[in-house]
């Protein structure tokens, strides 16, 4: 079994969830009797992680005693760095190689999102593997779909076009982010690097997920939760 270094994001502001994360980070916003952290935290228990890192800006103390007791390293933020800059700060507690990356605002159903990443990953073809669904089954989600999927499964921009949404769950090779010199930005300048090289690649979740980063979808992801 292949296994890698989970990166758990955890430091934005949460500012779609409005009055609820006045005085709490959006991952302690709770969904069904349990923060949404947790759920994430479930999923990040798969025999394919490795070791766990979680970076934190925005009120971090309370998700650092939120954790307390579990093996997880903490990356702190000062200032916010985005997904891209987060990630390359936490480079030296995750370590060398491919990384796997958690967003904590979601809650699936069905297959271990990341163990199936993990069993899907193929280093020669791949700098980057995302974890997909159709934008009907996307529950939460606003806008259109993000990428185009080819037969082979390789990814390429959408481009106002419809395609699949992009979940918050990926493995990327992280040596490309040493070419950026802007502190703060977004891991979608790296995946843009990716599938110019042709080396961009989807898969599709197997089973249901929602997005929980507006205070509306919580009633969504609690009918899937419950269904």
């Amino acid at each position: 079994m292949q296994t890698f270094p989970l990166m758990l994001f955890a430091a934005g502001f949460g500012t779609r969830m409005g009055a609820l994360t006045r005085d709490r980070p959006k991952p302690l916003v709770t969904v069904a009797g349990r923060a949404l952290l947790d759920y994430a935290l479930d999923i990040s228990t798969d025999p394919c992680v490795a070791r766990r890192v979680m970076n934190l800006h925005y009120l971090g103390a309370q998700i650092a005693q939120h954790i307390q007791g579990q093996d997880i390293a903490l990356s702190w933020e000062d200032p916010i760095l985005d997904t891209g800059g987060g990630l390359r700060a936490a480079l030296p507690l995750l370590g060398s190689g491919p990384v796997m990356m958690l967003n904590t605002d979601a809650v699936w159903t069905g297959q271990n999102p990341l163990a199936q990443l993990a069993a899907a990953w193929d280093p020669d073809r791949m700098d980057g593997l995302l974890l997909l669904a159709h934008p009907d089954q996307a529950r939460g989600h606003k806008g259109a779909g993000d990428f185009l999927i080819d037969t082979q499964g390789r990814l390429s921009r959408a481009k106002g076009a419809s395609g699949p949404v992009y979940l918050g769950a990926q493995i990327l090779r992280t040596e490309g982010l040493a070419g950026f010199e802007q502190q703060a930005f977004s891991l979608n300048l790296l995946w843009d690097k990716m599938i110019a090289q042709g080396r961009a690649y989807g898969l599709f979740h197997q089973g249901g997920w929602c997005d929980v980063g507006y205070r509306d979808a919580i009633p969504l992801a609690e009918s899937l939760l419950h269904e």
